[in-house]
Parts: structure tokens; sequence; C-alpha cells
């Protein structure tokens, strides 16, 4: 493993003056549970670790006055899972929390790691995405609000630049009448990360017709996978099962799947097709 320096900021003005100094030479290190592996594989060469660990105003769980939930980056994914905040507001977010890996690492891993780690095979991103979130990251430079649809371009890449930090993320809150789930297919009894995930939301119009629908596919290619030509070919339809089918079927079509040891491309397109109207067929029925 190479050798490098730790060193644990106290605020966020701190994090961002060694970022400004060292650049790429830094790697912030959150709840760590993949820096670690990473080190340990040789892939990683920092020069610096930045550990967030001791900035507290990273770490806090609020609705602000727009009703927007407001996830501090290290907000550990336990702490977001447990929230009776999260829990009342937006219980998707914590069910979809629950639903990454195991007790002990949703301890230690935090939101804002999650997202940034920018892997494929994640839980949270697709959900985030499916919400539209967005992912609030700030600078010597200034502050900036990225959509989480655009926040992760490829296999562990996101659009943040060497000099930025992602303080929270920002889920605003759905419309009384919506349904949401995140569903996970795993082919392998002992793993615990998806072969395919899916986020659907649907929105239904007083007629019981779709004012909004949205539906996000993870861990299936190098970055989460949303079709809105699709969702926008449905608006203002009877969410029936024949809809249903369609969306799913399209989604399966459209998306260009990776293989990999959980699932070759074409076993994940018909998951796909599946776990679609499956997603759509529960947020449905959770829909009012």
């Amino acid at each position: 493993m190479a050798e490098f320096a730790v060193v644990e900021p106290g605020s966020v003005v701190e994090v961002l003056d060694l970022l400004a100094r060292y650049g790429e030479e830094a790697k912030l290190v959150a709840g760590g549970t993949w820096v670690t592996l990473v080190l340990r594989q040789g892939l990683l060469w920092p020069s610096l670790l930045v550990s967030l660990r001791r900035v507290p105003e990273l770490a806090g769980i609020a609705v602000d006055e727009a009703g927007n939930l407001r996830l501090g980056a290290m907000a550990r994914l336990r702490s977001v899972e447990t929230s009776p905040l999260v829990r009342e507001r937006l219980p998707v977010v914590a069910e979809t929390c629950r639903e990454v890996a195991n007790v002990r690492v949703r301890h230690q891993a935090t939101i804002g790691g999650n997202l940034c780690d920018a892997d494929y095979a994640s839980d949270p991103p697709a959900l985030l995405a499916a919400l539209d979130a967005r992912v609030v990251a700030v600078s010597q430079r200034g502050r900036r609000e990225i959509s989480a649809r655009d926040f992760i371009v490829g296999h562990y890449q996101t659009v943040l630049e060497p000099d930025e930090l992602v303080t929270e993320v920002i889920v605003p809150p759905l419309p009384p009448e919506a349904g949401a789930v995140y569903l996970k297919y795993r082919t392998r009894s002992h793993e615990d990360r998806p072969c395919v995930g899916v986020a659907a939301v649907v929105v239904p119009d007083s007629d019981g017709r779709l004012a909004g629908v949205e539906v996000v596919v993870g861990a299936v290619a190098e970055r989460p996978q949303r079709l809105p030509e699709v969702l926008d070919a449905v608006v203002g339809r009877a969410l029936d099962d024949a809809t249903i089918a369609e969306i799913a079927e399209r989604y399966a079509a459209g998306i260009e799947p990776l293989s990999d040891l959980r699932g070759s491309a074409w076993y994940r397109t018909e998951v796909i097709r599946v776990f679609v109207e499956r997603a759509l067929r529960i947020a449905r029925e959770r829909a009012r």
C-alpha cells in the first residue's frame, strides 16, 4: 500500500483550503468503506487523505421551510434509515438505505460518500435520481447544486471538480398522492450488491391518470439509467397494466446493460423488464 498523510480538519473551511492546495493529490474520506477497499487493491494513490469525521456541520438530517429533506453528506446510511424525520417525510429514502449492504456497513457508510464513490452497483443513486434530488457542492470558488441525475457520469466518475466538497443532498417532497418504491434484485444469496435496482415514482391526477412518472434503473450500466422519452410518452394516460407493461418493455429494449459476475447483459435485460413492471405496480398501489 502506498504511503500517504492523513489529516482531520474540523470545519468545511479547512477542508476547502486543503482541496484548493492539493487538488487531485487529496482524497476525501467520509465513511471509508470504499476508500479502504481501493487503497488495499492499489487502485488509489493519494498523497493526502482528508478525513471528514470531525466536521460536524456535514452530518445533519433536517427539513427546510420548503419541505425539502436535507441530508448532510456525512449522515450515516443507518441514521437515514432509522430517522423518524425521514420515515415520516420520505419513507422510501429510509427503505432504500436499509437495502444497502448490512447493518455494520450502514453504520459506517455515508449518503455523500455513497454518491461520490459513483459505484454502478449501489442502491441510493437510482432512487435519488428518481426523486429529482440535488447534490450541493462547494469550493473556494463558490457553491452549486447538481441534479442527482447528472452527478454520476461513468464508472467511479462524477462531475465534481478536484477542489469541490459535497456538503448535502437535497431531496424535494413528493406530492401527497404519489407512490414510490425501490426494488433490488440479487442473483446470489450471499451478495449484498444488486444485479438490478429499480426506483419508481407514480403521481396520479384527480382523474386517476398519470400526472407524472419516474423510473430509474441502477446497477446495469456505468450510471443510473433513465429514459425520459419513454416517461414523457405515457403522461396523461391511465396507469393500467397495459401502460405498465409498455414502460417495462421499452426500458428493457432501451437500456444496454453490462455483463459481470452478477449477470450477463441478456439476463439483465430480462430482469429489467420484470422489475420495472413490478416496481410500477407497487408504486401504483402506494399512490393515493
